[in-house]
């Protein structure tokens, strides 16, 4: 039986290397030796096979016979059918949250909306990054929350976290570009008075668009970078 602290191991060796792949230290392709890994993470092979293991479900490690593990590529056509994906999912989720949504949903949103539209002044580049993408994130599930569907929102997790390498490209263009996050507090904003206003089918075409301008961006840096 796994004891909590084996368990807090295999969660920290988890999110740490999640977090490295997404934000490309790992790069696509590359090969995960297990001496490299304990080293940078100061952790054993067991938590590390746990990690890799989980990765490897969640498509972002590729576990290759008798050799070991490596960084999952990255390709257009994945890029596309995620982000079609997601849009399709989350405007639909949209559509029942203004159905179904109460009093309480909406002002969630609200106070989600301020928050993000209200990123204070951070240190370092990476903390400008962190602390706008955690309200991003947060005002977007507040939009889908009023679904009320548990298994619905776990299958957005799951397309969420296929997208994360590719979103990851468009936020280090976004955030640190004052004309590019206008451009997303804007839209924001009308999507915000939509959905208060209750219009479903204006919000779910809204969403989709929404979701699907970052594909173009992301496809520059993708072909930039050698990365596909």
């Amino acid at each position: 039986m796994d004891t909590p602290a084996r368990q807090n191991l295999g969660i920290s060796a988890y999110t740490w290397l999640k977090t490295d792949i997404i934000r490309g230290v790992f790069p696509p392709g590359e090969k995960l030796l297990m001496s490299r890994l304990k080293a940078r993470y100061s952790l054993g092979v067991g938590p590390l096979r746990e990690a890799l293991s989980q990765l490897v479900a969640e498509r972002l490690v590729v576990a290759v016979s008798q050799r070991g593990y490596r960084v999952a590529s990255m390709s257009l056509d994945e890029l596309h059918d995620v982000y079609d994906a997601r849009a399709q999912l989350e405007a639909m989720l949209l559509a029942l949250a203004i159905e179904r949504g109460d009093d309480a949903w909406e002002a969630d949103i609200l106070a989600k909306a301020h928050t993000l539209a209200k990123v204070v002044k951070v240190e370092t580049a990476d903390e400008m990054l962190d602390v706008w993408d955690t309200r991003h994130k947060a005002f977007h599930t507040a939009m889908v929350a009023g679904c009320g569907s548990h298994h619905l929102m776990q299958l957005r997790n799951g397309l969420f976290d296929q997208a994360e390498r590719y979103r990851h490209l468009w936020l280090r263009e976004t955030v640190f570009s004052a004309q590019a996050l206008e451009r997303k507090r804007q839209e924001h904003t009308a999507l915000v008075e939509v959905v208060l206003a209750r219009d479903s089918q204006r919000a779910s075409a809204m969403m989709r668009e929404h979701l699907m301008t970052p594909v173009p961006i992301i496809t520059q840096v993708l072909e930039t970078q050698g990365l596909v």
